[in-house]
């Protein structure tokens, strides 16, 4: 599915004129419509309009990796990235991991292991790895170490986040 770039929209709105705008997307598999501010980042979008408060501020400078979700399958920075430039895209948020009320692998392999500390990044690190086990199924250590090199944690030595990921490619999660 192709979007318009940032210079698209940018010049689209320049000659409509416009503050607000209707926008539309898919987020975590539900068709979502919203009028907002066409200045907002998708990050603002996600959480003050749709209510999905999981996805987390950081350093919105795209440095800490706390704001990722997936894109088209893609690990993106939600506070890079406009609102407006996500309509028609297939979002997924950490709210979207669950499927029928049972926490992702992940998450399980999270909770099992310790692997969270105060928990703000761990929604970022979720859906980027998500997304590598999503290309690669079986990456090694050092795959999964370059993978997540975007994702800063203030709280964990990482260890215990590797080993929860490496838990999940195994297939020993609970």
């Amino acid at each position: 599915m192709m979007r318009k770039s940032r210079k698209e929209s940018a010049a689209k709105l320049n000659q409509n004129g416009l503050t607000k705008r209707h926008l539309r997307f898919r987020v975590n598999g539900e068709v979502k419509e919203v009028a907002t501010e066409t200045n907002k980042t998708l990050l603002e979008v996600l959480r003050e309009d749709l209510g999905l408060t999981g996805t987390k501020h950081g350093c919105e400078l795209g440095e800490c990796g706390t704001c990722t979700v997936l894109i088209d399958d893609e690990p993106v920075l939600s506070c890079l990235v406009l609102g407006v430039e996500s309509e028609d895209a297939d979002i997924v948020t950490v709210e979207g991991l669950m499927r029928d009320g049972r926490p992702h692998p992940l998450q399980r392999a999270f909770a099992d292991l310790g692997a969270t500390q105060c928990g703000y990044c761990i929604p970022g690190i979720l859906l980027t790895s998500r997304a590598l086990l999503d290309k690669n199924p079986h990456p090694t250590r050092e795959q999964i170490r370059e993978a997540l090199a975007g994702n800063l944690c203030r709280c964990t030595g990482y260890t215990k986040i590797l080993d929860a990921v490496e838990l999940v490619v195994k297939g020993e999660v609970a």
